[in-house]
């Protein structure tokens, strides 16, 4: 009954910046309440702020013990979902399939899939030496085992 309702008051809160998604909601037998979301343009503390409100200001605590925790997915969470792979167009990814691990620059996402660019360097046709080449590869969303970005510093 309680997961139902917090479900139900996360969805109004998400509906007031449709920016936002769910990225994972978990309700413990404690009824202890973690949500995680993302944003198409990022996610800050007042978002993070807005949701837990929606939530806990709709719950009465004198009927229901819980404790509540939102917060956004991490710079190295793995990404889970479509629309995350559209904000990240133009950054490095790390991606694990069944047969092999690509790290490239993500170039295209579409609704089945993404396409990773990066160069590699290959023995020559003819001849001693190596050679850069561009390589492009493109993704099912099913063969994605785990993809995550690529941080620089």
């Amino acid at each position: 009954m309680l997961k139902e309702k917090v479900k139900q008051l996360l969805e109004q809160g998400l509906e007031e910046d449709p920016s936002l998604f769910l990225i994972d909601f978990t309700m413990g037998a404690d009824n202890s309440i973690h949500v995680v979301i993302d944003g198409d343009h990022g996610v800050t503390v007042k978002d993070c702020i807005n949701i837990s409100r929606a939530i806990e200001h709709n719950l009465d605590r004198e009927e229901h013990d819980f404790s509540l925790e939102v917060a956004s997915a991490g710079a190295t969470a793995p990404l889970v979902m479509p629309r995350q792979y559209l904000k990240n167009i133009g950054r490095k990814l790390e991606v694990q399939t069944n047969d092999e691990t690509l790290e490239g620059n993500l170039t295209a996402v579409n609704d089945e899939s993404i396409v990773l660019e990066w160069k590699a360097r290959e023995p020559k046709p003819i001849g001693k030496g190596k050679v850069t080449v561009q390589k492009t590869k493109e993704l099912n969303f099913s063969d994605i085992k785990k993809a995550k970005v690529v941080l620089k510093f």
